[in-house]
């Protein structure tokens, strides 16, 4: 948390997962499973979704079709007493001498005595008694007595004709909703709930198990396979909370990893400084040795041989004010300094290889261009760029280019050196990891294993950038942004 008071936004008050707008907040509020409802909860999703949707469907088609067959019955009813109606006012017309028979034929119209149709001797007596009147048989049969005679009409209603039309909607409707009971189970079971429930669920589900694994390529769920509904939002929450808690670990062994290289640069520092101590006598006595023998031989050949050693203590010397410098913390004066001039002064340095007689130097750095810091250090640090690049090239047709061109640092005007080279590159395993220290399969693993590190450190101190990359057209770069000196700074 940070020191200052500052007022932090109030939690942003968001709708629960799956409520409805409008209804009472009571009805949302989560409630323990108890009895039924843990029974029911216990089920796996897909069980308890057929459950549900079956449900759903059963009632919905009973409901259909209730209410529909309802609605047939009475429209049929109504039809069938009005066509009765007319059925019945037309027989009771009927006369041999009008003719009307032939309109009453669909009715199986026909004639014949009481015995053929098989009346009952009250019915006989009663269309006597009352002639021209229709007698209805319990059934589909009316009868008539025709005027004059002893025969009778008969005539057959369509009450079978209406039952069998309710007969037949009652089973077309039920089919027709059994029909699409099924397809829309199968439809919801094939297609949609596989698609936009089982699918996520299993990809959170793969997803989990991947995380509790550590595998790392499988726990993340692809954004192409998350909804933009509830579900989506907790596989997002997923993702956003596994890259959350991969972060931190990364950032703890990040720290774990460089709380080790200080133990080990702090050893390093207090045996560098041990080591240059124990050195120093010796190679002072050494050198004061040799500085007698050559004020003291005339032999040529002797004092060749006495220059040669002298140069040899010499750079021990060097080596060991370099240990003493690593060991300690130093403070050194920032100023304007020529690029130029430094780069010059590495190279030479550098150039103590033997190796760099076979390699081609090329300097495009202009004589006006200048930058800001400690030439010592400085120079260190292009020690180091060149010493390593010295090292990648193949001797004979090596190629090592240091430019340096205008930049900006942090809005600030800078100056970007790069030091380019012809060499195999850094091995791409190895470049996120390449100003590490003690990375043993380095650019610098000829030597100690912490050249780029100190140049890091170094550019670091000066508020500077320092960065390594592989070039389009072969071999490897590192790259130096230094702040520039400001206008009126004189070297």
């Amino acid at each position: 948390m940070s020191g200052n008071n500052e007022m932090l936004p109030p939690p942003e008050r968001t709708q629960p997962i799956g409520a409805a707008p409008g209804l009472p907040a009571r009805l949302m509020e989560a409630r323990p499973l108890k009895g039924v409802s843990r029974r029911f909860g216990d089920l796996r999703v897909r069980p308890k979704l057929m459950v549900l949707h079956n449900s759903f469907f059963l009632l919905l088609a009973c409901a259909v079709y209730f209410t529909v067959i309802d609605v047939v019955e009475g429209r049929l009813r109504q039809a069938q007493e009005r066509e009765m109606t007319l059925i019945l006012n037309a027989f009771s017309a009927l006369l041999p001498e009008t003719g009307d028979e032939m309109a009453l034929r669909a009715y199986e119209l026909r004639q014949g005595t009481a015995a053929e149709f098989g009346l009952p001797e009250a019915a006989q007596q009663w269309m006597r008694q009352y002639p021209g009147r229709v007698w209805r048989a319990p059934g589909e049969h009316v009868y008539k007595l025709i005027p004059g005679t002893q025969r009778y009409y008969r005539l057959t209603l369509p009450v079978r004709f209406y039952e069998s039309v309710v007969a037949g909607v009652q089973v077309g409707l039920f089919a027709a909703l059994g029909v699409l009971y099924v397809l829309a189970v199968l439809v919801l079971e094939l297609f949609v709930l596989p698609r936009y429930v089982y699918q996520p669920l299993r990809l959170l589900l793969e997803a989990d198990a991947a995380t509790r694994r550590g595998d790392r390529r499988a726990e993340i769920i692809d954004e192409a396979f998350i909804p933009g509904d509830e579900i989506g939002l907790i596989l997002r929450s997923h993702n956003d909370t596994v890259r959350a808690l991969r972060r931190r670990e990364d950032e703890l062994e990040q720290a774990r990893r460089n709380l080790e290289a200080q133990d080990r640069l702090v050893s390093l520092g207090m045996l560098s400084a041990s080591v240059a101590h124990e050195m120093n006598t010796p190679l002072a006595v050494l050198h004061g040795s040799i500085e007698k023998l050559l004020e003291k031989s005339c032999d040529e050949a002797m004092q060749a041989r006495l220059e040669r050693m002298k140069r040899v203590t010499d750079r021990l010397r060097r080596i060991s004010a370099s240990l003493l410098d690593f060991a300690r913390l130093r403070r050194e004066a920032m100023e304007p300094l020529e690029l130029r001039p430094l780069i010059d002064e590495a190279w030479q340095l550098v150039a103590i290889d033997e190796k760099a007689g076979e390699v081609a130097l090329r300097v495009e750095v202009s004589a006006e261009t200048r930058v800001c810091g400690n030439s010592g250090r400085l120079v260190q640090v292009f020690v180091n760029l060149l010493r390593n690049a010295l090292i990648a090239v193949p001797a004979g047709r090596g190629e090592i280019t240091v430019r340096a061109e205008e930049a900006r640092l942090d809005g600030s005007p800078a100056v970007r050196i790069t030091v380019e080279d012809n060499g195999p590159g850094i091995p791409p395993e190895i470049l996120p990891e390449v100003f590490d220290a003690f990375v043993s399969d380095r650019l610098d693993a000829q030597g100690t294993g912490l050249g780029l590190t100190v140049a890091q450190g170094i550019v670091h101190q000066h508020g500077g950038r320092i960065r390594a990359y592989n070039r389009e057209q072969g071999g490897a770069a590192l790259e130096v942004v230094l702040p520039a000196p400001q206008e009126g700074e004189k070297p």
